[in-house]
This record gives C-alpha cells, structure tokens and sequence, in this order.
C-alpha cells in the first residue's frame, strides 16, 4: 500500500481469550499489550470467552481466500473485465474481513484466460491497495477432468491437457501473479507439466478430477501440495474404494480446502476431513459473482437459470438438488464450523485465515504477534453468528 497508518486495537484475543492491545505501526504490528490474562472459560456456543467481556470484539486474523470467482454482481470471468472492477470487488471484499485473496479464473479459451489476467495485473498496478490484497491469481482449469460431474460447471469445450508453453504466456500475461492452479492428474503429461510449475514456483492443487489413485499419488510425487474444494467438482457416483477421496485424504502431502457453507459438504465430511487433516484442513469461499447478491432469480453466463434462497443457497431453477457454486463468503464457514460443534471457534477462525496463509506462504501466517503484518479482523461471535466489525489491512482500517 502508499503507505501505512498507525493505529490501536484493542479487544480479547480470539484463540487466548486475554484482553490486549495491538500497537500497529508501519504497516506492522509493533507492540501486544496484555490488559488481562485472565479470561473466563471459553463456551463456543455462547460469546467464547464469557459475558463478561461481551462487547468487546475478538481479535484475530484477516481472513485468506484462496477461491473468489466474483462478488455482488461482479464476475472475474466475465468477458468484460476491466481494473476497476477488481478493484471493486477488492474494496468489497475488505469490508467482509478479507486482507489477502486469490481471484479465480475458471476455463475458458486461452485469449479470454490472458485478457483476464492482464487485467487483474494492470489493477495491481494501477492501485498499491488491491496489490496489497490481491496475494496471487488462482487459474482453475482448463487442465481439468473432462468427464460430467467431475468437470462440474466448467465448459467442455474449453477443458483441455497441461501446456506449459500455454501457462508461460498466462504467467506473463499476468507479471508473474499467478500462485495457483487446479487441474486433474488424469492427464497423461500431467507430472511433468506438475514439476515445471512447481519448479516455478506454483501451487498445484488437484481438483474437478476423476482421477484414479495411481494418478493421483504420481501427482503427488510431483509436487502437488493441495485438493481443490475437496468433496466437490466430482463425479456423483464413485466405487467405495479406491476412489479420489480415499487417494486424496490419505495423502500426507495434502492440504485440503473445504467450502463449508452448509450446503456444499455434509458435517460429516467436514468432521472426517478436519480429523484426518489437522492443520492441513483450510476454508475456501469459492463465492461466485451472486454472493453478496439479494435471494431471487437469475440468469447467468455460467450456470444458467438460477435461484438464489433466502437462506443462501443457490442452485440450478430446474434441478433444485443441484448447486450452482458458492453464494457464502468465508464468515460462513466460519459460523458454520462453530455452531456445528465441528470445531472450536479460533480453530475454524484459522482455517481462513493464518492455515490458508501459511500453505500459500505468505507472512500473515504468523497470524497476531509481534512483527507480523498487521492484518487484523475485529469480529463478535454470539453463538449464532460470525460478524465483521471492522478489518485493518497492514494497519489501515477500512471504514
């Protein structure tokens, strides 16, 4: 950013429950003064650290999304992308609690791939502020399954194999922004163009595959470090084993990135995958360019005819048990994790904020501490509901 303001927060500590003082300067958080040590004993169903302290905020991490297609009303992948809706939609999501997001662009044709990213490039140019939150570029496809279900909402005539002469121009295209790739493993070049990119510096994240394990461990082998909204961008019916879960659960090497909305994952695959994955467990919004949107119907370039429910559901008109991407951004998941029992407010808190920071390597994975940036979210948490308060972005506050 152009530059950085000091600034005082002060609130409870969202993992120790402790009353502090962050003392943010130059960008940095410079100085945690401890108030009280003494927290109540934390209930995640009510405020977590007692009634006490109740209208103090929490304060913890801005949230990292590693997955948004779009938000309210605007569309990453639409054909008429211009900077000043990246920076929109940057500003907009700031408000929402992101310090550090990855815009992502679906499959389409090469030309509309470059033009997007040179697009997303000339913003981060043109405004230190969205390259301040713009961490890198998240190209989903086309290097996907081409197979029904596990294509999911992707174009088929645009899927195609890895080309890593293809991606060297996407990568200049962009000035070097892109970070992250999802393709599938079935590819018969795909660990070689794996390694290029890893070589290079990219994340490969395995997603929108029907993959067999074999595959899948190759990948692996290669480098691949991470599963795109696992549990989704599958094929509807899979053998009981081995099948892509199983491969993709059992691999150590795995970080895995869950959309729990409510409606993507039942609770038990989110129980099942935060059990097997720990610390490798991390949320992704993958919102679409109707998030943030009123409930109603829609006609969109992507999905079709659509509804969005009062609840936050959007789904196919003529197919209701069909979903037409993510309508929810990371608070969702968030509020949904903890009022599930699944896990423990500041461990949901985590996996969108410092988890997905730390598997993208960048320095807000040190999350609240000394030294850190100063991305800071001040949130409250009423047993129900997750909100935003207010976000500072290395110490500038968004009003």
């Amino acid at each position: 950013m152009s530059e950085y303001n000091d600034a005082v927060v002060e609130g409870i500590h969202y993992r120790t429950g402790e009353r502090i003082r962050l003392i943010c300067k130059d960008g940095k958080i410079s100085e945690i003064i401890v108030l009280s040590n003494t927290p109540d004993k934390c209930n995640e169903r009510s405020h977590p650290f007692g009634e006490e302290k109740e209208e103090l905020p929490l304060i913890g991490p801005g949230l990292v999304d590693l997955q948004i297609n779009g938000f309210q009303g605007y569309d990453f992948n639409n054909r008429h992308l211009t900077p000043e809706t990246v920076k929109s939609v940057t500003r907009l999501l700031r408000q929402q609690g992101v310090t550090s997001y990855y815009p992502t662009l679906i499959t389409k044709s090469s030309e509309h791939i470059e033009r997007a990213l040179r697009t997303i490039a000339a913003a981060c140019t043109e405004d230190l502020e969205v390259a301040s939150m713009i961490s890198g570029i998240h190209v989903e496809g086309p290097y996907i399954s081409p197979k029904d279900g596990a294509r999911g909402a992707h174009a088929l005539k645009w899927v195609r194999k890895p080309d890593f002469e293809e991606f060297t121009q996407w990568q200049q295209a962009a000035e070097g922004r892109i970070k992250l790739i999802t393709l599938s493993p079935e590819w018969e070049n795909a660990e070689v163009f794996i390694r290029q990119c890893v070589a290079a510096g990219i994340t490969i994240s395995i997603g929108h595959t029907s993959a067999s394990s074999s595959q899948i461990k190759a990948a692996v082998a290669a480098g691949a470090s991470m599963s795109t909204h696992f549990g989704n961008g599958i094929q509807a019916e899979l053998p009981r084993h081995p099948n892509v879960l199983w491969a993709q659960l059992a691999a150590d090497e795995l970080s895995c990135c869950l959309i729990a909305d409510g409606f993507h994952l039942p609770k038990e695959v989110l129980k099942v995958a935060l059990k097997v994955k720990g610390d490798q467990a991390l949320l992704v919004s993958d919102a679409v360019a109707l998030c943030g949107m009123p409930p109603g119907y829609y006609d969109t370039p992507v999905g079709g005819k659509v509804v969005l429910t009062p609840e936050g559901r959007l789904h196919l008109a003529e197919s209701p048990e069909l979903l037409a991407g993510s309508a929810q951004l990371l608070t969702r998941g968030i509020e949904h994790l903890t009022r599930s029992g699944i896990c423990r407010l500041e461990r949901a808190w985590d996996m969108a904020s410092v988890i997905p920071s730390s598997m993208m390597g960048l320095s807000s994975a040190r999350g609240i501490e000394v030294g850190a940036p100063a991305d800071v979210l001040l949130a409250s948490w009423d047993g129900d509901q997750f909100k935003v308060l207010r976000t500072y972005k290395e110490g500038k506050c968004s009003e």
